[in-house]
């Protein structure tokens, strides 16, 4: 996944909007809170940042491909980097993302999900 691939699917996502912030990194939020985050790293590929349950936060940190997402995850928020997008589908990732965008959502107080049509 490039990040034109991160950005197109983040895009088709309920109620999501786009700023480049932090260096120029590709950040997505919805209800004006982040869900992920494409390009937070200096690398030859692409490194794309999301959100996680525990439970897959404890399971990803030990997938190839996957780690602890700098900055975040050093001050106890349970986010994972795509440091290496070659050994991960794109499914796969698009399937986390997806997660993310969900967790952040239920997060947002109900009056909001509803001006944002989320439920």
């Amino acid at each position: 996944m490039d990040y034109d691939d991160f950005n197109n699917f983040c895009k088709s996502l309920p109620s999501t909007s786009y700023v480049k912030q932090w260096g120029d990194a590709h950040v997505w939020k919805v209800g004006g809170k982040v869900f992920a985050i494409g390009g937070w790293e200096q690398s030859d590929g692409p490194a794309l940042v999301f959100k996680t349950s525990e439970a897959d936060f404890f399971f990803l940190q030990e997938e190839d491909g996957f780690r602890p997402a700098p900055y975040m995850a050093s001050r106890g928020m349970k986010w994972i980097q795509v440091h290496d997008v070659t050994v991960v589908g794109d499914d796969d990732i698009k399937s986390y993302i997806e997660e993310s965008h969900r967790i952040v959502a239920s997060g947002l107080t109900k009056k909001l999900q509803g001006e944002l049509g989320l439920i």
